[in-house]
This record gives structure tokens, C-alpha cells and sequence, in this order.
């Protein structure tokens, strides 16, 4: 069975997290925590929490071993984007773009090999 974990209006652009994202697609579960405990970059911690998050809903919801699930989704989607100005020179102001994603994680249960 699936278990998902949504993380919406996290203040991270999305390109940056997708990129951690990728490392861990199609990963078994605990595989996929060791990568993110050690990869240098911000989107690491905030998917390590969605994915702890999955983890324990499929424990919650549907009794699973958390060693049996893997990666089964993890995608990140654009969130609304707060505008901002930065003043400027003779009293002007420049647009800064303050991006936001959608973060989602979807973990399911390995089949077992015979």
C-alpha cells in the first residue's frame, strides 16, 4: 500500500530541492535517509522530514515495516512566490521573486523476491 507525505509553502526554491530529489527516486527507504543525512545542501534536511513523515504513515495507517518500503515518488512542485522590492538607487525598486515549494513523497512496500 502507498503512504504519501505532502510538505507544502516550504521556503525553498524548488530547483534547488529537486536536485537532493533526484538522488533519492526509486531508493529503498532507510538507503535513502543514510543520502540525505549526508548530503551538504538545505533541501536534504527538509526532504529527510517529508520522508520520515511518509515513513510513519504507512507505519500508522496500513502496519508496515519500515524496512520493506522504498521511494516509490518524491516530486517537487511550485508553490505560490512572494514578491518583494529591493530599493534602489534614486528611489527606485527592483522586484525580487521569493519562490516556494510543494514538496511530496509517496512510499510504498517492496514486493518480496522468492
Amino acid at each position: 500500500m502507498e503512504a504519501k507525505a505532502v510538505a507544502r509553502h516550504i521556503r525553498i526554491a524548488p530547483r534547488k530541492v529537486r536536485i537532493v530529489a533526484d538522488l533519492i527516486r526509486g531508493k529503498d527507504v532507510n538507503e535513502a535517509l543514510a543520502i540525505l543525512r549526508f548530503t551538504p545542501k538545505r533541501g536534504a534536511r527538509l526532504l529527510e522530514k517529508a520522508l520520515r513523515s511518509a515513513v510513519a504513515n504507512a507505519q500508522d495507517k496500513y502496519d508496515s515495516d519500515p524496512g520493506s518500503l522504498y521511494v516509490k515518488r518524491v516530486y517537487v512542485d511550485e508553490g505560490p512566490t512572494l514578491k518583494r522590492f529591493r530599493p534602489r538607487r534614486m528611489g527606485q525598486a527592483f522586484p525580487v521573486l521569493k519562490r516556494t515549494s510543494h514538496i511530496s513523497v509517496v512510499v510504498e512496500e517492496a514486493e518480496m523476491k522468492r
